[in-house]
């Protein structure tokens, strides 16, 4: 049965960040030089020696987002079902020992929420819950999926990993994506970083996106927490990841985000900052190293930013976004996973992509493709 972790198996981190930091000005130009880059191409391009060249990555990008997507970009909202977990996660505001009131929405709270998001025009939900199976097990999320799988085009899922098996049933229900992010795959740190709870088990996980191929799911999301480890190399192993599964689970679609460590309660200061010049670096990065592959961006980064980016490569956004179960019209004051940074309305966030010569679309990317 094929398995990422042999893959994965095979490199060394610091052997990884070493080569990518040994990559030169000439690595770089042999890079952009081509129509169809490798690894060692992306290695190039998110390396300290690629910095001189970034205005340059930034036009060839936008240019192949255009001719890929045309002038569109597409919308998305995050709903949190619960914010009860049994894992501690020393980067996140519902880490078990943390002390915060917990909440699971009933099925008519989770119809309020719907209609909030309905109202600004969402066709595409991304649900979301804290890791916490005998609360927000499999027979919740799908109760939940098929209470509300007539409403939108597209449901995704942020969740705990599950066995093949329980993705099998999501996806009769209606299930269409999962996001899954490793948070790092530096194996010794990701350990310090989930110390209890089934997400400690840092191979279960990194297998995840091979038990979903075989389920048949129609998108996978992928992507690293940056600020854990160093984004350089967690980035590398991330376009690994994204290569073997391309090739081992090639009807499926994919989509890269990334998410920085923002604050939270009880806050964990980043080890390893990720400035905003080397943020839009890697996402010119991986538009360069894959013309196909979806690229999401959060309402974790600002405005300034996310204006700045949303024409150089990104594919899909949030917008008005809440972190806490119930934050849209059941329970606004509840507690946030993580604060957000862009606090747009909807209609202002739809107002700007225009303004930027972008079109909306409410449906997911890859639904529209079949």
């Amino acid at each position: 049965m094929s398995s990422f972790k042999n893959t994965f198996e095979q490199y060394d981190w610091d052997e990884t960040l070493s080569d990518i930091f040994s990559k030169t000005e000439t690595d770089v130009t042999h890079a952009l030089g081509k129509s169809k880059r490798d690894l060692e191409d992306f290695k190039a391009l998110i390396s300290p020696a690629a910095k001189p060249f970034l205005e340059q990555m930034a036009q060839m990008s936008s240019y192949v987002t255009k001719n890929r997507f045309g002038n569109t970009i597409q919308m998305y909202a995050p709903m949190y079902l619960s914010n009860e977990c049994q894992n501690i996660c020393t980067y996140c505001g519902f880490s078990m020992t943390n002390k915060i009131p917990r909440r699971t929405l009933t099925d008519d709270e989770i119809l309020k929420e719907v209609g909030f998001l309905k109202s600004k025009g969402y066709d595409h939900i991304l649900l979301v819950t804290g890791e916490a199976n005998r609360t927000v097990g499999v027979d919740y999320i799908n109760n939940a999926i098929r209470l509300i799988q007539s409403r939108f085009a597209n449901i995704t899922i942020e969740i705990q990993p599950l066995n093949q098996e329980e993705y099998e049933v999501l996806i009769e229900s209606g299930l269409y994506a999962v996001l899954v992010y490793q948070e790092t795959y530096h194996k010794e740190e990701y350990k310090k970083h989930h110390p209890k709870g089934r997400k400690s088990n840092f191979d279960y996980r990194l297998e995840t996106p091979d038990r979903l191929g075989r389920a048949g799911i129609h998108k996978i999301g992928l992507g690293a927490l940056f600020g854990l480890e160093d984004w350089r190399a967690d980035s590398f192993f991330t376009a690994l990841h994204l290569s073997y599964l391309q090739k081992t689970y090639w009807k499926t679609k994919y989509s890269i985000s990334f998410p920085r460590l923002r604050p939270y309660s009880g806050g964990l200061e980043p080890k390893v900052e990720m400035t905003d010049s080397d943020l839009v670096q890697l996402i010119c990065a991986f538009r360069l190293f894959d013309e196909d592959v979806e690229l999401s961006m959060s309402t974790r980064e600002s405005e300034v930013f996310r204006e700045n980016i949303v024409n150089l490569g990104i594919t899909s956004i949030s917008a008005e976004s809440k972190t806490n179960p119930g934050g849209y019209a059941v329970a606004p004051q509840s507690l946030e996973q993580f604060e957000i940074s862009d606090e747009r309305s909807t209609e202002d966030v739809v107002q700007m992509l225009k303004n930027r010569g972008l079109e909306v679309v409410w449906k997911d990317w890859a639904y529209n493709w079949q």
